[in-house]
């Protein structure tokens, strides 16, 4: 049984949503952020040594880091689905957007949390921030167009990994000038396997 070991609010609901999406068993382990600092329970460490989430169990295996994760249990377990083959034109663009998350669009995301709370002492790195911030929204508005996902008409992997950085994107407020990201954020809340992965994962408020 795969166990997934969930922290409130946090990227770890997008691969509840994998798993809903490729209709495989799991359990759910929740864990709550402290509520005056935002981090991880300690007995997070119990599982992995970095006590983050999202970590996965799979019998005696542990894979921390999402875009592993997400890798793992869709080479896996996937049986060819959300996945582009290998050596496919797709394969590239979709080995691109798993890296792209996390690897340079999170950054600016993380940054303007953390500085915004040094209130006027962090206003020098604003303009750096904000720069950095359309120029990677910018790119994957203009990337997705007119198509319904990042790799066309069909919903990947890809896109789930993606989810998490245009959702923490919407909750600083930050979509208005990025309508193709909007409608994305919109599309992906609708599917019955996003929904059913916030019943079991529990409340998902980003930037709470």
């Amino acid at each position: 049984m795969i166990k997934v070991h969930h922290l409130n609010n946090s990227r770890s609901q997008r691969i509840l949503w994998l798993l809903e999406e490729l209709g495989l068993d799991y359990e759910v382990v929740k864990y709550q952020r402290d509520p005056v600092t935002r981090l991880a329970p300690p007995e997070l460490k119990a599982v992995h040594p970095l006590g983050k989430s999202p970590v996965i169990s799979d019998g005696d295996l542990v894979v921390a880091e999402s875009g592993a994760i997400i890798e793992y249990l869709v080479r896996t377990h996937g049986g060819g689905r959300l996945a582009p083959p290998a050596g496919s034109p797709a394969a590239l663009k979709y080995l691109q957007w798993m890296h792209f998350a996390e690897g340079s669009a999170m950054l600016p995301i993380l940054l303007a949390l953390y500085v915004g709370r040094l209130g006027a002492a962090g206003a020098p790195l604003q303009p750096r921030i904000a720069s950095e911030l359309a120029n990677h929204l910018g790119y994957m508005n203009a990337e997705l167009g007119g198509s319904d996902f990042f790799l066309g008409n069909e919903l990947s992997a890809a896109d789930i990994q993606l989810s998490f950085v245009v959702e923490a994107a919407g909750a600083r407020g930050l979509l208005a000038d990025y309508p193709n990201l909007e409608r994305f954020a919109e599309r992906i809340q609708a599917r019955p396997a996003y929904r059913r992965a916030v019943d079991r994962g529990g409340p998902y408020q980003l930037g709470r």
